[in-house]
């Protein structure tokens, strides 16, 4: 059976599935999303947008935080926040 597609929408609480992380990898001195058989390594702001995946913030708490963390309006970042988890969603590291 396939597994439903995700929507990101600014209600929906993202969080890791089982086997999936957020890790500093210290060989490469570097945050990466591990997953299995895979790794993600992100820019400095995918960093940022992934370490606020706690599994209790929706993603309008994200944007919030992110939008006082940049000192960036909300609406500048939202589309991309949202962008963002929905590709990672897409790729199976962020389930709901």
């Amino acid at each position: 059976m396939a597994k439903t597609r995700i929507i990101m929408t600014e209600k929906v609480v993202p969080v890791f599935p089982k086997g999936v992380r957020l890790k500093f990898d210290k060989k490469r001195k570097q945050w990466v999303v591990l997953a299995p058989e895979r790794m993600f390594v992100l820019d400095e702001i995918g960093i940022s947008v992934m370490h606020c995946v706690d599994g209790k913030s929706n993603v309008d708490e994200i944007v919030d935080s992110l939008s006082k963390q940049f000192k960036a309006p909300r609406e500048e970042i939202l589309d991309d926040v949202v962008e963002m988890l929905q590709d990672m969603a897409d790729k199976g590291v962020l389930d709901e």
